[in-house]
């Protein structure tokens, strides 16, 4: 359980149940939870809530916007903001050349919850 139940996270992912398992999952472990299903979306969530403490990003989404493309500004306006990014294609990410990209934890789809739970904690603590 999230030791600040204040802690806020940004879940963007395209794929519903993804983004309804990890919405959930996270709710349950006493995160407060908004959820963006393409990039437009996450800007406009960036854009109107003042705090997030993370972004939990899947890589490639709708659009042609990638999750290095939401969080290299995200970061820039935010500079506190940690990032995670998920991926079926986790090398696609380091490849992009981004510095957020070469420090921020990636996780492999699939991957374990309690693996996502662990990468939170650290950069949260």
């Amino acid at each position: 359980m999230s030791e600040d139940a204040q802690d806020v996270v940004l879940v963007v992912e395209d794929e519903p149940v993804i983004r309804m398992i990890l919405r959930d999952y996270l709710a349950g472990e006493g995160y407060h939870v908004l959820v963006a299903e393409n990039g437009a979306q996450a800007f406009d969530i960036l854009a109107k809530k003042p705090h997030l403490d993370l972004m939990v990003t899947d890589f490639r989404l709708p659009g042609g916007i990638s999750g290095v493309d939401i969080a290299e500004p995200a970061i820039k306006l935010r500079p506190d903001l940690k990032v995670i990014f998920i991926s079926g294609y986790p090398l696609e990410i380091l490849e992009s050349g981004s510095p957020i990209a070469l420090k921020a934890p990636i996780l492999a789809k699939p991957f374990d919850l309690d693996s996502l739970r662990e990468q939170i904690q650290k950069l949260l603590a």
